[in-house]
């Protein structure tokens, strides 16, 4: 599929206009189409082949012609010419936190900053401080920038290594000689980021296998070929381990190779006990070397007296003592989702009218869906001002008495300003049936001065949830600075519910503040922060940042039905 590409392409214009400073309009023109590009279902290239470029949101005579350029020649000579104008290095600098579009012109033009090592050598040599709007603390935020940008390319973010590595696992299962195959290592238990990716597969004829894997279309190196494991690069710039084994040991090895490291010692641990020895072949009697379990994971764990532990838990975190007690939680699964409560239309920043998205949802099998664009002050994502808001609630009503067994609640997802009041006022907000609160701005704020701002948020009478509580861009911005503990015993007080946001981009919170989350017995959402249909299905990530939470159904306030969650809404309210 060639539509990652064109929204690569699409996007590197926009950034290119940014830096220009171009007409905004238009190069939100630019990002929007690259998201609903990135999300289709189908290739771009089969679209353009019947002629359907026009029904793509966004796209209009020029952009698709840009399109049908690129399909046609492999380059879009506009973007060829703006790259011949600006350095590549210059866009680059745009990827650090605290480098906008202004900041990196600025640097180009007047210290010939091109590149990332160019702008951390001046800014360690404080070389920076007194260009404008740049001083001595603008230095350390970008040497902090830089920091979080290397451990970005470090490792890859788990929604973009999960599609990699089950469209290679797709690839292999078409295979006869393919018997078992799964993926182990921190992609199975769901980490946030993965430095590499392990499959593991059983095969009588292995050569045929690995000749098949080394030759997959997106390899860009093979770093290494045998008979029972290979390496591989992949264009997407990370490391691809496929390991043949035995199929009376895989489960062993599937085991031993999910880790986590500390999760496998403590298995180990209760098989010395029991004078047994656990490794990637298999679980053996310590005095007569005899292999007693290792096809299945279940038969290891079963062997020293634990039942299955789900690999989104092993990270010795408890799960072994839990396991020994009976207390192993049953995990929320995606199945268990009733509703989505984040989710962006064209009446901000999404690529989907209203009435479309709700057709997107309704097919997903939920009972509910929240609309929550944006309020007024985040202009960059066109926000939606008093008027339109009421305008939003009048579209909602009228599309819920044309929808049977589905319903739209109108919210919003709203500005919490730098002292921690509303983007609108309460008047607007009781019009609404759900208020999500956020933070968009002053990221650089102190610990007290940002905690007192988000306590001060959920604390009002009719807010029902805070979205993305940390505010991060996984390998793009740190969190800011906040004291959790004191939100979420603030949202315990309120009975605000939090979120865990499902883009792969923020998983946010993350799974150690879900937990936490859960002990206080606040409810927890689960939303996709969707803005194209295709967005729907980030919920899967949600759900497993929700596992690794320990989180059971009860604790998740969408898998309610339909009424549970209408009357949670209205208790919530009822409060203040």
């Amino acid at each position: 599929m060639k539509n990652v590409e064109i929204a690569n392409l699409f996007n590197e214009i926009a950034d290119f206009l940014e830096v220009k400073d171009e007409n905004p309009f238009r190069i939100r023109a630019y990002r929007r189409v690259a998201q609903a590009v990135e999300g289709l279902a189908e290739d771009i290239a089969a679209i353009a082949e019947r002629g359907g470029l026009l029904d793509v949101p966004g796209i209009g005579k020029d952009l698709a012609a840009k399109i049908q350029e690129y399909l046609a020649t492999g380059e879009i000579e506009y973007l060829a010419g703006l790259r011949r104008e600006i350095p590549a290095g210059v866009i680059e600098l745009m990827g650090i936190h605290g480098v906008g579009p202004k900041t990196a012109k600025l640097l180009y033009q007047q210290v010939g900053v091109d590149s990332v090592e160019k702008l951390e050598e001046l800014a360690k040599a404080h070389k920076l401080a007194g260009l404008p709007g740049i001083k001595a603390k603008t230095e350390e935020n970008i040497l902090k920038g830089i920091a979080v940008w290397r451990s970005g390319r470090e490792r890859m973010p788990l929604g973009t290594a999960l599609v990699l590595a089950e469209a290679i696992l797709g690839e292999l299962r078409t295979l006869k000689e393919v018997d078992e195959i799964a993926a182990a290592g921190s992609l199975r238990r769901m980490k946030e980021t993965v430095k590499d990716i392990d499959i593991l597969v059983t095969s009588t004829k292995p050569a045929r296998v690995m000749e098949v894997f080394i030759g997959l279309p997106n390899v860009a190196e093979v770093l290494a070929h045998g008979e029972t494991k290979s390496s591989v690069r992949l264009r997407e710039n990370i490391q691809v381990d496929l390991r043949v084994v035995e199929p009376d040991c895989f489960g062993a090895a599937l085991q031993y190779f999910t880790g986590s490291k500390q999760h496998n010692i403590r298995v180990r641990e209760l098989a010395q006990r029991k004078e047994l020895k656990v490794s990637e072949y298999g679980v053996f009697n310590e005095k007569t070397n005899q292999r007693v379990a290792g096809r299945t994971e279940e038969e290891v764990y079963g062997a020293v007296g634990l039942p299955f532990i789900p690999p989104e838990l092993r990270e010795d975190g408890g799960e072994i003592e839990a396991a020994l007690e009976g207390r192993l939680p049953t995990l929320v699964t995606v199945e268990d989702i009733r509703g989505d409560l984040q989710m962006h239309t064209t009446w901000s920043d999404g690529s989907h009218s209203l009435s479309d998205l709700a057709v997107g949802v309704r097919a997903k099998g939920y009972q509910y869906m929240a609309v929550t664009d944006h309020s007024k002050s985040t202009t960059v994502a066109g926000g939606m001002k008093e008027e339109q808001v009421l305008q939003m609630i009048a579209e909602v009503r009228a599309l819920n008495k044309k929808m049977k067994d589905f319903r739209i609640l109108a919210g919003c997802e709203v500005d919490i300003k730098g002292d921690g009041t509303l983007d609108f006022p309460d008047e607007i907000l009781r019009q609404l049936d759900l208020v999500l609160v956020s933070v968009h701005s002053r990221f650089k704020m102190s610990r007290e001065e940002m905690t007192a701002r988000i306590v001060r948020a959920v604390q009002h009478p009719l807010v029902h949830l805070l979205g993305h509580p940390t505010g991060r861009l996984i390998g793009e911005r740190s969190a800011y600075e906040v004291d959790m503990e004191a939100v979420l015993a603030a949202a315990r007080t309120a009975g605000t519910a939090v979120e865990i946001n499902a883009s792969p981009s923020r998983l946010d919170l993350n799974d150690l503040h879900a937990r936490r989350a859960r002990e206080l017995g606040i409810p927890i959402a689960i939303d996709t922060d969707a803005h194209t249909i295709d967005q729907l299905d980030y919920m899967r990530f949600g759900v497993s940042v929700a596992r690794r939470g320990w989180l059971t159904p009860r604790d998740v306030l969408n898998a309610l039905p339909e009424k549970q969650f209408i009357t949670w809404l209205e208790q919530k309210r009822s409060r203040g």
